[in-house]
């Protein structure tokens, strides 16, 4: 199944998703700027600068960006966010927070504590929050994706690594109900329906859902049915699942984020191609990477998290894209700080999709 929204496509999209959440056409593209939203653009999980930007590759400058930096979730403001997907004009943002830590994580004023956001909100071109879910039903979300076809559950969903709490929900975008959840709340393991620290989910075209179950280093694919069906561990070397997504030929990226690595692993677990982030003059020894995700053409964009930087790169290992400088952290141009996630805008290649047009037999 080919998943790429073209521009038409984008447009209906982007209609659709106004009538849903109540907002006119003319609201809804208040805030665009000319480069708004264009195909070849970056949406960046700026984590520590607690805040999402979108890039123009080609100058690298910042057209589009929520968050002002503040570590006090509010109207304007995110907090240690790990995860941003664009959907027609809307932003789908996870507010993770930002533990507590000593040394000091950046982006937090108060170590001791951490900085706590704990929400996943859907932001409208012009930076207004439009829909929310949390604070007080989540603990550290880290990745979410918009759907509108899970299994068994029509309509429209946000589905929610909750990562502290232990478990993935499809959370009802209009009645804020869960309608499905895999991982027992509060519940560490991993037997059955049991999770370690989870950092992602995906759904996959088969109607299974794939999470990475990071502490318990292994990436594991589900059914509705909470049955696993399948896992994956490179054949037991991954350590710390920080990412997996399923590619049309049937094998599975995994983000190795303790192993500084991204993986590709065949239906045997046996991993056909990785690449290391941490081999250049002047990286972070440890910068664990936390995304990498297949791109329409055949590369592969890594969120290099502590490395401060977002690189895309070839199946022969050439960068021939990169957001940040190497090891270099800030928030001026060209800069980054802890990116955790970054997303091709409409490029939806081996990640789930928000609608799905193409009409083959197991459409969902």
């Amino acid at each position: 199944m080919q998943r790429y929204f073209w521009p038409s496509v984008q447009r209906c999209v982007s209609v659709a998703i106004v009538t849903l959440l109540g907002q006119t056409a003319a609201q809804a593209a208040a805030g665009e700027s000319a480069d708004f939203n264009d195909r070849d653009n970056i949406v960046i999980a700026d984590q520590f600068n607690n805040r999402v930007v979108e890039i123009e590759r080609r100058s690298h400058q910042v057209v589009w960006q929520f968050g002002n930096g503040s570590d006090v979730p509010g109207p304007h403001s995110i907090v240690g966010t790990n995860d941003a997907e664009r959907f027609g004009p809307y932003t789908l943002i996870s507010g993770t927070g930002i533990p507590p830590s000593n040394p000091p994580l950046p982006g937090c004023s108060t170590p001791a504590t951490g900085c706590a956001d704990n929400r996943v909100i859907i932001v409208d071109p012009a930076g207004h929050i439009v829909w929310q879910y949390g604070p007080s039903e989540l603990n550290t979300p880290v990745h979410a994706v918009f759907l509108s076809g899970f299994p068994h559950h029509p309509g429209f969903h946000v589905m929610i690594t909750d990562q502290v709490n232990e478990r993935v929900i499809l959370v009802n975008l209009f009645t804020k109900q869960v309608d499905w959840q895999y991982g027992t709340t509060g519940v560490v393991g991993i037997g059955a329906d049991q999770l370690n620290n989870p950092n992602s989910a995906e759904l996959l075209e088969n109607g299974h859902v794939l999470i990475a179950d990071e502490n318990n280093n292994r990436v594991i694919e589900v059914t509705v049915g909470k049955q696993i069906v399948g896992q994956f561990t490179g054949r037991g070397s991954v350590s710390g699942a920080a990412f997996a997504s399923r590619l049309h030929d049937g094998n599975t990226l995994i983000t190795d984020s303790n192993n500084n690595r991204v993986i590709e692993v065949d239906s045997t677990d046996a991993i056909v191609w990785q690449y290391v982030t941490n081999t250049k003059k002047g990286s972070n020894p440890n910068p664990l990477p936390t995304r990498a995700i297949r791109l329409h053409n055949g590369n592969t964009l890594i969120s290099d998290q502590f490395n401060n930087r977002v690189i895309e790169v070839t199946h022969a290992g050439h960068i021939v894209f990169q957001q940040g400088a190497l090891n270099v952290l800030g928030s001026g141009f060209n800069q980054l700080n802890g990116p955790y996630d970054a997303k091709a805008v409409g490029d939806y290649t081996g990640l789930a999709p928000p609608f799905d047009f193409d009409q083959d037999r197991d459409d969902r």
